[in-house]
């Protein structure tokens, strides 16, 4: 298990991005958090195998949705804690 710690920058807040995510992680079946940052972009934390994260980093992508835009997607892998025992939304 690994853990990924993700910035999104482009039109991610307001357009519903966050619950997109969770929608992601769920499908995925990666646990972690998400969150709006005060600078625009949303923080996304997850932890999984390696071939769930990757789909889950695929997913939030959201090529072709018509509401968001995600522009840049910062990705860095590190060691899992294993402290989430499911994905969601943090405020």
């Amino acid at each position: 298990m690994i853990r990924i710690t993700a910035v999104a920058r482009g039109d991610v807040q307001g357009v519903g991005y966050r619950y997109f995510v969770t929608g992601c992680a769920r499908a995925a079946g990666v646990t972690g958090y998400v969150k709006n940052m005060s600078d625009g972009s949303v923080l996304m934390v997850a932890e999984g195998d390696p071939v769930a994260l990757d789909a889950f980093v695929r997913m939030v992508k959201a090529e072709g949705d018509a509401d968001i835009r995600v522009d840049n997607l910062a990705v860095t892998m590190g060691d899992a804690s294993g402290e989430f025992s499911c994905f969601e939304v943090k405020w």
